[in-house]
């Protein structure tokens, strides 16, 4: 029999399990034990967290590389190509590998069924295994207590915050899905939480655990004045520059990282150096992402997973503090099971009109659907497109100039919409933050 190709393991993966999530631990541990896989003896910090994950693994991970460690990374989803969810030393594993560790997994697996993301984190754990890395950061699917990448022990746990999101899976209310996401933590580890509002089930399940909690504003902190800022904790490291990651919360996740690498100082030493080359080189598509697109006229596109309403709710704080003086048009694309109406309350006043987006996949919810239940909340629908391509296309054909559009809603969302702008490249230019909107 002919070897599958990635992209037929991945199409039959989509389908092997029942449900598409089925959270629990059993099933991969049994498959781990038939692989022969132990756990890694390198350092582990393990993300978890409802928004700022991506972020926070960026910054682990371009700090550890600027002092010159080998650095595994797991992530998901991809917003291109798939194997962007498992990198070695800064770049996407290949085809071959991937390949190989699904085969691996195939020939041992026996009656036992597997979702899509535990064949995912499986690969990426035999991956790691035989790479040479020097450290792993991993990030959380969904959840924490039982997702699958709590199989691997964490030496350092960063929670970046809890949010009502998932509900379906985790639960209506904060505390429970704090507690269910402090299940990364591990007895006489450091846990971190990043944000400002921590939940007490994450305090009570960390004392519960055992392990170590620092807490931001409590234990550690950070102080910003023009264009530095001071990272404040069990030393001080002042006047750093600040993070290449566009918006306010990037602070805070910058924070928790240093924090966790001081933890495990003993392991991976630091240079101030590395620190600061970090914080300036980290970069990761699609959050708060601004290119400048010249033709057919100018204008600023930004793009951006926003998912939720707490990540909806820093999205309209960071438009708010760039305005332009024209209009704003949202392209906006979500999952069926999000919370559409939460997300269109706090970003109501942020765009003078929406364009209603199909997405791909079995939680995908009809452009049509969509654009119903924005204009029920209130928002101006300029129209519907069956596809993020299209819907760009639309916004496209509706700009006079010096206008912007915000693509967002989902990574489902983001991707395409990437994809969309780099087919402009020759008309096209990444921008920062700070630099003001071009015009024709």
């Amino acid at each position: 029999m002919s070897r599958r190709s990635l992209a037929q393991w991945l199409s039959w993966q989509e389908r092997a399990h029942p449900s598409s999530i089925d959270l629990g631990l059993e099933r991969i541990r049994t498959v781990l034990v038939r692989l022969g896989w132990h756990q890694p003896t390198v350092p582990v910090i393990t993300v978890g967290g409802t928004n700022g994950k991506g972020s926070t693994v960026a910054f682990s991970a371009a700090i550890l590389a600027a002092g010159g460690y080998r650095v595994g990374t797991f992530t998901s989803p991809h917003l291109l190509d798939y194997n962007e969810r498992i990198t070695i030393a800064g770049e996407p594993v290949s085809d071959a590998s991937l390949v190989a560790a699904f085969e691996r997994i195939e020939a041992v697996r026996g009656d036992v069924t597997l979702t899509f993301f535990e064949y995912n984190t499986l690969a990426a754990l035999l991956i790691f295994a035989t790479a040479g890395v020097d450290v792993l950061v991993l990030e959380v699917g969904l959840g924490g207590r039982l997702d699958a990448v709590n199989v691997v022990d964490a030496d350092v746990a960063i929670l970046t915050s809890v949010a009502l999101d998932h509900c379906d899976w985790l639960g209506h209310d904060l505390q429970v899905i704090g507690r269910e996401k402090a299940g990364i933590f591990r007895h006489g580890q450091t846990a971190i939480f990043a944000a400002p509002d921590m939940p007490a089930s994450v305090s009570a399940a960390a004392q519960e655990i055992g392990a170590r909690l620092l807490r931001l504003g409590v234990d550690y902190s950070h102080r910003r004045y023009g264009e530095h800022w001071d990272w404040l904790g069990a030393v001080e490291y002042a006047g750093l520059p600040p993070p290449a990651l566009q918006g306010d919360v990037q602070f805070d996740n910058a924070s928790a990282v240093l924090c966790a690498l001081h933890s495990l100082r003993d392991r991976l030493p630091l240079s101030r150096d590395a620190m600061e080359r970090g914080l300036r080189e980290v970069r990761l598509a699609g959050r708060l992402e601004i290119f400048q697109r010249s033709e057919p006229v100018a204008a600023e596109w930004i793009v951006d997973v926003a998912h939720n309403p707490a990540a909806a709710r820093t999205l309209a704080r960071q438009l708010a503090a760039r305005p332009v003086a024209t209009r704003t048009l949202a392209v906006c694309g979500i999952l069926a099971d999000k919370d559409i109406e939460g997300i269109a309350a706090e970003l109501r006043d942020s765009f003078d009109g929406w364009i209603a987006v199909g997405l791909e996949g079995a939680r995908a919810l009809a452009p049509e659907v969509l654009a119903q239940r924005f204009s029920q909340a209130g928002l101006t629908v300029l129209g519907t497109a069956p596809d993020v391509a299209a819907g760009c296309e639309n916004a496209a054909e509706m700009l006079r100039g010096g206008e912007r559009v915000v693509v967002f809603g989902s990574f489902m969302s983001a991707g395409p919409a990437l994809r969309f702008l780099q087919a402009a490249a020759s008309h096209l230019y990444s921008a920062s933050w700070n630099a003001p909107l071009k015009n024709a």
